[in-house]
């Protein structure tokens, strides 16, 4: 006994044990080993491949790239998921399978069940290779598309109590247009890679597994993630070979994938342009689709990620909306819970052209400041948080 209660003692008076620390909070640990920087460098990476088009060289390679990574992050249940994707004939000019923005003068209904409101401007997809100045670029984007086989890599975070249940985390890495698809979709594709390492670390424990799947054919109607859904959706929950405690389909809890993070400036002025700087009350977009049959449940989880955004994104706030569309969680909406998050609501807002570089030639790294970039880690932070409680996750 120290001497000052000793003395306590000896007077008679009531010793009180010193207040127990509250132990630290795991998610804001994990939501802390997100670093701008290195969200940033993933994405640079990416754009070494150019927009990335499906069918082409830089595409595989792109693949490739992507599958290392996850190796060096140490992620060792890595697949790949092998398809054969044909062309439409005629192809679709909107690039999503004809499930792309429409013309403004068409309609005042958005994609995905939205309403346009405010100014407006056009968008498509640029087709034009002499739109994109730098000669490097062009020369490394100039290989066209091929039908074909197809490959998409995927990494799985096993789960130690409960292997066979998982939730499925996506972004695409394939892009078009003649730019770098630094955004479209390198942001997205960047955050799943970033969360991967993060969850792979040996420290991490979680109790359910998580799948970081990244998606290819987005741009061309959601071929990749359709090709996912038609192969393993019978096999889920199913122990190969039995009794060895290993589920190569763990059942699916939800799915949420992430497009477009960076870009968030505000609605086109009256001659079409935009603020260059993000604005200040940018916010990270929760969608649903609510006509799905599952959307009680996919709006539930939209929920959740809102309050996970609310408890640990350092910048920026979330918003939830219930007009998800034209994404690679689309296939999924009816099966299982699914959401997605972008830098704005993607009929009312990316429709109504409020992303001056999607699918154009100035999709490069460089246009992208440091405000636009912290737009993406908030969304990270957003999705790291929210699955890690999900999935019970520990540090060991």
């Amino acid at each position: 006994m120290t001497r000052s209660l000793l003395l306590l003692a000896v007077l008679g008076i009531p010793t009180v044990a010193p207040a127990q620390e509250p132990p630290p909070d795991p998610v804001a640990q994990l939501v802390a080993r997100l670093d701008l920087e290195q969200y940033k460098a993933t994405i640079k990476g990416l754009t070494q491949f150019g927009d990335r088009r499906q069918g082409t060289d830089r595409n595989r390679n792109a693949v490739n790239w992507i599958e290392a990574q996850l190796r060096s992050y140490g992620c060792a249940d890595i697949g790949r998921i092998k398809y054969e994707y044909q062309p439409p004939s005629p192809p679709s000019s909107d690039g999503r399978g004809g499930q792309g923005v429409r013309p403004v003068r068409d309609t005042t209904r958005a994609s995905g069940g939205g309403r346009y409101r405010g100014i407006r401007a056009r968008t498509g997809v640029n087709t034009d290779s002499l739109k994109q100045p730098d000669e490097t670029l062009r020369a490394l984007n100039m290989q066209p598309t091929t039908p074909g086989p197809r490959e998409m890599v995927y990494c799985t975070k096993v789960g130690a109590t409960r292997p066979d249940e998982m939730y499925i985390v996506g972004g695409h890495m394939d892009g078009h247009g003649w730019g770098e698809a630094a955004n479209d979709d390198g942001s997205g594709t960047a955050l799943v890679m970033q969360l991967a390492r993060i969850f792979s670390a040996p420290d991490v424990h979680t109790d359910r597994s998580i799948r970081f799947v990244l998606w290819n054919n987005e741009e061309t109607g959601l071929n990749g993630a359709r090709a996912y859904v038609e192969q393993r959706q019978a096999l889920q929950g199913k122990e190969d070979p039995p009794g060895s405690g290993k589920y190569p389909e763990p059942t699916w809890l939800g799915m949420i994938q992430h497009d477009m993070m960076l870009f968030d400036h505000g609605m086109p002025r009256a001659d079409g342009t935009l603020s260059s700087e993000q604005r200040p009350e940018a916010d990270v977009n929760i969608e649903f689709q609510s006509s799905a049959k599952f959307a009680a449940q996919a709006q539930q989880l939209a929920w959740a990620f809102q309050v996970a955004n609310e408890k640990y994104a350092t910048d920026y706030p979330a918003s939830v909306g219930s007009h998800m569309t034209n994404t690679d969680s689309a296939p999924f909406q009816d099966l299982v819970a699914a959401i997605s998050l972008r830098e704005n609501e993607r009929g009312t807002h990316i429709g109504a052209g409020w992303d001056p570089n999607w699918h154009q030639p100035t999709d490069l790294y460089s246009t992208y400041s440091d405000k636009d970039f912290r737009l993406g880690l908030n969304a990270a932070q957003t999705t790291l948080a929210a699955i890690a409680g999900l999935v019970g996750a520990t540090l060991k």
